[in-house]
C-alpha cells in the first residue's frame, strides 16, 4: 500500500478520534486504529479496481472552478444495500479551488438510484444555506435529477414533496446555476459519499479539508480557465 495514502488516513482517523474525545467519547485502542486504516485502505482500494480505466479524459470529464465570487456545490450519493441505508457527500469550492465546506451524511433506505441523488441534492442545498452559502453553481452526475430540479414541473409523483423540498431552497439563493456533469468531475463528492458508510448521522468541515478529500483532490483532473 502507499505511505501517503496511509499517512492520510492515519492523520484522519487521529483527527477523527480527537474530535470523538473532546466531545465525550472513548478513545479507541492503538491496535484498532492500525486495523481501521487497513480496513478503508482495502476498501478504497478495491472500489478503485471495479472502476472502468479512463481511455483519455476530455474537458467535459474533468472539474471546472466557478467565477469569482460564485461557489461550486457537487454533491453524490450512493447506495449501501448491506447496511440498508445510504450515504450523501457534498463539497463546496471556490474560484481557487479551495475548500469551503464538505459533509459526509448517512441516508435513509431508499428505492432506487435515482431517489437517492434527489435526496443529497436536498440535503446539499439545506447544508449549503445553512452554511451561507448563497450564490451556486450545482452539480451532479445524474441527468434526470438535475433536469428535474432545474424546472420548476416534475412528473416525479412518488418523489414529488422532495422536489418541491429542493426547488424550495433553490428559490432562496440570491444566484445559481444547474449543471450535469459525468462522473470523473465528481470524485471528490464521491469520496465523501463512500466515507459516509462509516458515519452514524452526519459530519461537516468548514474551510477544512478531511484527509481523504485532499486524496481524491490530488487525483482529481481540473481544468483552470
Amino acid at each position: 500500500m502507499d505511505e501517503f495514502e496511509m499517512f492520510l488516513v492515519h492523520a484522519w482517523l487521529i483527527w477523527n478520534q480527537r474530535n470523538t474525545v473532546i466531545h465525550g467519547g472513548k478513545l479507541k485502542e492503538p491496535c484498532w486504529l492500525n486495523k481501521k486504516v487497513l480496513d478503508y485502505l482495502g476498501e478504497f482500494q478495491q472500489t478503485q479496481e471495479q472502476l472502468p480505466t479512463p481511455v483519455r479524459q476530455s474537458s467535459v470529464n474533468m472539474w471546472h472552478p466557478p467565477p469569482a465570487s460564485i461557489f461550486k456545490l457537487n454533491f453524490n450519493a450512493s447506495i449501501f444495500a448491506d447496511l440498508n441505508s445510504s450515504g450523501f457527500g457534498a463539497i463546496i469550492r471556490n474560484e481557487r479551488d479551495e475548500v469551503m465546506a464538505a459533509m459526509s451524511v448517512e441516508g435513509p433506505p431508499v428505492n432506487d438510484g435515482e431517489e437517492v441523488k434527489i435526496l443529497a441534492c436536498w440535503k446539499a442545498l439545506e447544508f449549503s444555506i445553512d452554511a451561507g452559502f448563497l450564490e451556486l453553481i450545482i452539480e451532479g452526475d445524474n441527468a434526470n435529477v438535475m433536469r428535474s430540479i432545474s424546472s420548476p414541473n416534475t412528473n416525479h409523483f412518488l418523489l414529488e414533496h422532495v422536489f418541491k423540498d429542493v426547488h424550495c431552497l433553490i428559490h432562496g439563493l440570491h444566484w445559481m446555476s444547474v449543471s450535469y456533469i459525468k462522473q470523473d468531475a465528481n470524485r471528490v463528492a464521491h469520496s465523501l459519499t463512500r466515507y459516509a458508510r462509516n458515519v452514524h448521522d452526519e459530519i461537516h468541515w468548514m474551510e477544512d479539508s478531511p484527509p481523504l478529500v485532499v486524496q481524491a483532490m490530488y487525483y482529481d483532473p481540473i481544468i483552470f480557465p
